[in-house]
């Protein structure tokens, strides 16, 4: 690139970042971070009945849990502030002064309005391609307003001023925009600027090929972010989601990204967003992460769960911990996994009682809780061979007293390794839930 690449992102404080704003952050900041460039947050907050700080906090907090960081805006400062729009009038005002003085601008009914060339304008997308907008008939495409009776600025006028200002050389936002490019070409030239490169990128739909929506679950980052997600999942999900590195590789690495991602590869048809893909994703990068990292991580998601861990050493707590590292996808799973270590009032899963605690099972269970009590190193090996001997003298595959044994000392049908959740558990609690089960019966 011969110019300096400056790219933003420019949200509306209304809400919480959605799916598709982050997406759009994301690229720009790829892009930015390929060419060695800048990438730009801009808060779009001329709204003021709408706008919010906790929607600017969130916006702000989904950025930073994704690891975008931004090189100019909030917090951050830069040469080419303010980044809000609310405090940028003065900046408008001067710019609406150069249109009037121009003849560019009339007044209809107490708004301020941009007349139009009335001509073809050629939009050159470096994702959509060459397209052709004909503005020239008033019927179809009337005058845009660009300021409100109110005083209140559109959105098509501030946008085309800051992106001036602030000197931006690509503009990469979503294909939802590209009807409003060649009004915004308009301005340009009508200003004296010269245009920045557009890069529309493909919208994201939902499974059944609706446009994702504020309304569907799991299209806001703060949803992944309570569910224990890795952020590192979640924006490897995001790259696919309308770019291909073209060796069909899923999981990559952000570096690589950075170093091989290309406008170029973007696809022109719409992104589907499956929520099954992304899970998957996210059990890939939690089986990779450190014991500590996931013993952290995993603490924390117990403690924000309700789960009294402190009762419990530190020693027990981790060697039940690495019994769950690497069976879970994301750690809103963890509490439902692994309560069972940290309290003694279980409650039995009602499809595994039906299935499990039979008459059969009963003196099946019975003859487990005779045999684990003669063991005396309580360790996973020795539990697996007294099992497997115990199956053997009662006629059955092991599986048959694994589940009921399971059920019994955890209450749950599914979970970590038997032997390895009875050594961790100690051979006093195991034996004393078991008789709790039987009693039951």
């Amino acid at each position: 690139m011969s110019s300096p690449v400056r790219v933003r992102f420019a949200p509306s404080p209304t809400g919480y970042l959605h799916i598709g704003g982050a997406r759009t952050a994301l690229f720009n900041w790829l892009f930015a971070r390929h060419y060695g460039g800048t990438f730009v947050l801009r808060v779009e907050d001329t709204d003021q009945s709408r706008n919010t700080e906790e929607a600017a906090a969130a916006i702000y907090e989904g950025l930073r849990w994704l690891e975008l960081q931004w090189d100019e805006g909030p917090h951050v400062g830069g040469d080419f502030g303010p980044y809000f729009q609310s405090q940028r009038n003065d900046i408008y005002e001067r710019h609406l002064k150069k249109l009037q003085n121009a003849d560019h601008i009339f007044e209809d009914k107490g708004a301020l309005r941009f007349r139009s060339p009335r001509e073809h304008v050629i939009v050159d997308d470096l994702v959509a391609g060459k397209i052709d907008f004909d503005l020239s008939n008033e019927q179809t495409h009337p005058d845009m307003t660009i300021r409100r009776p109110d005083g209140s600025w559109i959105f098509h006028f501030v946008n085309v001023v800051d992106d001036m200002e602030m000197k931006i050389s690509h503009v990469i936002r979503g294909e939802d925009h590209l009807s409003n490019t060649p009004k915004h070409i308009e301005l340009y030239r009508a200003l004296g600027a010269e245009p920045p490169q557009f890069a529309h990128i493909p919208l994201i739909l939902n499974r059944d090929g609706s446009k994702m929506s504020k309304r569907d679950q799991g299209a806001s980052v703060d949803y992944y972010i309570k569910r224990g997600y890795l952020p590192e999942a979640v924006r490897n999900y995001l790259c696919l989601l309308g770019w291909s590195p073209k060796d069909n590789r899923e999981k990559i690495d952000i570096d690589d990204i950075v170093r091989i991602f290309d406008l170029n590869n973007l696809v022109r048809s719409h992104a589907t967003f499956d929520p099954d893909k992304l899970h998957w994703l996210n059990g890939e990068y939690a089986h990779e992460l450190s014991d500590s990292e996931f013993y952290d991580r995993a603490v924390a998601t117990l403690r924000s769960a309700g789960i009294n861990i402190d009762n419990y050493s530190t020693e027990y707590v981790r060697a039940a911990l690495q019994t769950c590292k690497g069976k879970i996808n994301t750690f809103d799973e963890l509490p439902a996994y692994c309560g069972f270590y940290f309290t003694d009032d279980l409650s039995y899963n009602p499809d595994g009682v039906a299935k499990h605690f039979t008459p059969e099972n009963k003196s099946r269970l019975e003859a487990v809780r005779d045999a684990l009590g003669q063991i005396d190193n309580f360790t996973a090996n020795e539990i697996e061979t007294i099992m497997k001997a115990t199956a053997a003298k009662l006629g059955v595959k092991v599986g048959a007293i694994v589940h009921p044994s399971r059920l019994a000392v955890t209450g749950s049908n599914a979970g970590p390794s038997l032997y390895h959740l009875l050594e961790v558990l100690g051979k006093k609690k195991v034996l004393t839930r078991i008789d709790r089960a039987l009693s039951t019966f």
